[in-house]
């Protein structure tokens, strides 16, 4: 019975996706823990039910006019909740954030450093004081005029353009252009306009070949095709532009990622040469505080930063807000990030680094009485800064706040107060929660599957190591903070790089490519979306929608109306539903807040007009196969090889709870990666390949690891190569060869500390990796190791 007093959450009747009317009670004020498998419903719980419901209950506040839209959206499945705080949610954001953002932005500190510069900032004699703006590169009055505040600008040469000077325009000499009827077009204009397509590039005058690529004219004339033999072709209107200026628009202004690389393939890009690649204008530049310009105390990394700013003289302005920044840079600093900088842009940030630095932020805000739902912020972090992140999570709750976190991290589940375990497995077969408790009662709950990695102790056989088969060598390697490294990967072997956040791991893989002598295919599984809005999904990227679609053409009542395949997709015009254009969810736009995603009013989620869905096969609509699992899928679909093959490579890789039609949208990384994997594995391949993963058993159970290793094991197994930045020490430790960076990160990392056989490596004890892969290794049965290991490498 609640009372006002309840100290607990108590959800009951909560239905979100797989869940089966879970009822649990869960206590305020502590650091609760939800684990289970991937795809068991732990999200749904947290994120889907929790979080949703006090999201919810805040736009209930809000205006009439807003909440009349937020209705739209739908509550969650839920009974009821009760003793539900307000919500804060700390979500891993698979978003695409602007090259504008970055850690100053995301933190705020930019808006505490600019005020510094604008208040207590050394100006030149006789110059004006500026506003705050005036020190930001997004604001017009901080924007450097040339490159709009992006600090680069791109350019083009005849050489890239013409990179073949000895063809003619005809023959293709211009590879800028576009392809097809659009190049052809530009082709006869130019003839109409009367130069010569005929003859080699290189004849040309100078100043045509500099009109031809660099005009910003663009002339209308009358054009008359060459007549094809049965094609009547008359004359039109064509309109030329060149091909710098197609190439620019088309890397400004395309949505197609792929003729946005097509077109960068043309482009040079250089620092600004008015700013110097500092993003602001000169004015601004002139300002300096402790000797410095801005933009040189935002190229410091946040431990620099703190430094000077401690040392700095400055009036009481100065010290309130030196202050102030200190204060703000601590938490992050804490969290293991102090090796980033306030200019470093968003996009090349890791999804843990990001929620990491908003989780710093909130550790500023003052807020109490709330509760903190976070989606596995161990992700991404060496051992060594976990310790940092638990001590973070600790002065969250003795603020007064609750602490809700999904995590597969054993560290992370051991320090928790109270554990909330759902399963038993995934999808259909989950959507229970085993237990929720203080965690060492889980050791009683047979059915759980993290029961055995927190209890169990027996140890597991250790790998026998394998001899490479040769070796890709990298040397004088120098970028970001790598300065003149060399490193050694072998081949046919599995080689786990470690290092703390930012010691310069995915930068030194990121080395590996196809022009290495002694490496044929590569093949890089990274965790980027396979798509960016609902219309993509499992389905369509693994190409399991066009054997689906073939399926159903070839139907009694298909063939009947004359359907073809595309009548079956939901991204052509047809077959689709019109209202939501095939996507099954209308976007809500919201004042003030971020749009959302609602059910299409007419098709209700389904996608498709009813007359497609009036075609069946083997008794289901094409929009009940696209919400099949995995698994079910497999057993609907066993005799059709095409679509098995496909299906087996997806649950090999334990994605058998996934939806085939589920959107990108709802995918994490892990899962968007894993999808990227079984869609390479089930290509048959016979040559030497490399496959280089960037942590991937991120958001990956324990339980889920295995079965993930078990397949990559395989790959190398089968004569492959596999490279994998690695922060698990259970993945390490049965690896063949590691390459240990470090010591530290950003400028005091970015060397390879130590290198070989893992257990050589624990041995040596060099490097912040050692002690717990040491750790790792003693719970590991000793196995007889390869005769003739390479020795480690220790710099």
């Amino acid at each position: 019975m609640q009372t006002p007093s309840d100290p607990y959450v108590r959800v009951r009747g909560a239905r979100e996706h797989n869940l089966r009317g879970v009822d649990v009670d869960i206590p305020r004020d502590c650091i609760a823990v939800f684990t289970g498998v991937s795809g068991s419903g732990k999200s749904s719980l947290a994120f889907g039910t929790i979080y949703a419901e006090a999201q919810r209950r805040y736009f209930e506040s809000v205006a009439p006019y807003a909440r009349r839209l937020i209705h739209q959206v739908g509550a969650p499945k839920v009974g009821e909740i009760s003793g539900l705080p307000p919500a804060v949610s700390l979500e891993q954001r698979r978003s695409a954030p602007s090259s504008r953002s970055s850690v100053g932005t995301v933190t705020t500190l930019s808006n505490s450093l600019r005020m510094l510069f604008s208040r207590a900032g050394d100006y030149p004699a006789g110059a004006e004081r500026l506003d705050s703006d005036a020190f930001s590169p997004n604001t017009a009055a901080g924007a450097c005029p040339e490159c709009q505040g992006l600090g680069r600008i791109h350019r083009t040469s005849e050489e890239l353009l013409v990179p073949d000077p000895s063809l003619s325009v005809r023959e293709g000499a211009i590879a800028a252009w576009p392809g097809a009827w659009q190049g052809k077009n530009l082709r006869d204009v130019l003839d109409t306009l009367g130069y010569d397509v005929d003859r080699p590039w290189r004849e040309l005058d100078q100043k045509d070949r500099d009109w031809i690529l660099f005009t910003d004219e663009q002339p209308v004339v009358t054009v008359h095709p060459v007549r094809e033999a049965g094609r009547i072709q008359r004359p039109y209107q064509g309109t030329y532009f060149s091909a710098q200026r197609y190439v620019m628009k088309t890397f400004a202004e395309s949505k197609s990622q792929t003729l946005r690389t097509k077109a960068e393939r043309f482009l040079t890009a250089a620092d600004c040469p008015v700013c110097g690649g500092s993003r602001l204008r000169p004015e601004a530049l002139a300002v300096t505080f402790a000797g410095h310009t801005i933009a040189e105390l935002v190229a410091l990394p946040l431990t620099s930063l703190a430094e000077l700013l401690r040392t700095a003289d400055g009036g009481p302005t100065a010290e309130a807000l030196t202050a102030d920044l200190l204060s703000r840079i601590g938490p992050v600093r804490e969290l293991g990030l102090g090796y980033l900088s306030l200019d470093r842009t968003a996009p090349t940030l890791s999804a843990g680094e990001l929620q990491r630095l908003r989780l710093a932020t909130q550790l500023r805000s003052g807020l109490f009485g709330v509760v903190y739902v976070l989606d596995e912020p161990s992700a991404g972090l060496h051992p060594a800064d976990t310790e940092a992140l638990l001590t973070v999570l600790d002065r969250l709750k003795a603020a007064g706040n609750s602490v809700f976190v999904v995590e597969h991290h054993l560290d992370v589940v051991r320090h928790a107060d109270w554990l909330v375990d759902v399963g038993p497995l995934a999808g259909e077969h989950g959507g229970r929660v085993l237990h929720s408790g203080p965690s060492a009662e889980l050791a009683r709950v047979e059915e759980s599957a993290t029961r055995r990695f927190l209890f169990d102790r027996s140890p597991a056989p250790r790998r026998t190591v394998r001899e490479p088969r040769g070796h890709l060598e990298l040397t004088g390697v120098t970028r970001h903070n790598l300065r003149g490294v060399d490193a050694v990967f072998p081949l046919g072997v599995f080689t786990a790089v470690t290092g703390v956040s930012g010691s310069g791991k995915s930068t030194l893989v990121d080395e590996l490519t196809e022009q290495l002598p002694g490496l044929g295919r590569l093949v890089r599984v990274d965790q980027k979306p396979i798509g960016r809005t609902p219309r993509s999904n499992l389905a369509t990227y693994t190409g399991l929608f066009d054997v689906v679609r073939k399926l159903f053409t070839e139907t009694d009542e298909a063939k009947a109306r004359g359907y073809k395949a595309g009548r079956f997709s939901f991204n052509v015009a047809g077959g689709r539903c019109e209202t939501c254009q095939g996507e099954g969810f209308v976007s809500v736009e919201l004042l003030f807040l971020p749009s959302t995603y609602a059910p299409c009013p007419d098709c209700h989620g389904a996608r498709y007009n009813p007359e497609t869905l009036e075609v069946t096969h083997r008794g289901r609509t094409i929009a009940e196969v696209l919400d099949l699992t995995v698994e079910a899928a497999a057993e609907v679909f066993a005799d059709t090889p095409s679509a098995a093959r496909s299906l087996a490579a997806l649950l090999d890789v334990g994605l058998g709870y996934l939806r085939l039609g589920q959107p990108a949208t709802e995918l994490s990384g892990g899962e968007a990666q894993r999808i990227k994997l079984a869609t390479e594995l089930q290509r048959v391949r016979r040559d030497h390949t490399l496959y280089v993963l960037d942590e991937p058993t991120t958001g990956l159970h324990p339980a889920d690891v295995e079965i993930l290793l078990r397949q990559l094991h395989g790959l190398v197994d089968a004569g492959h190569t596999v490279v994998v930045v690695e922060h698990d020490m259970s993945v390490v430790a049965g690896a063949d060869w590691m390459l240990d960076l470090g010591p530290g990160g950003g400028d005091e990392g970015g060397r390879v500390v130590a290198a070989g056989p893992p257990a050589k490596v624990a041995d040596a004890g060099e490097g912040r990796t050692a002690p717990y892969l040491a750790k790792a290794l003693a719970e590991i049965q000793p196995a007889e190791a390869a005769p003739n290991s390479p020795s480690p490498h220790v710099s």
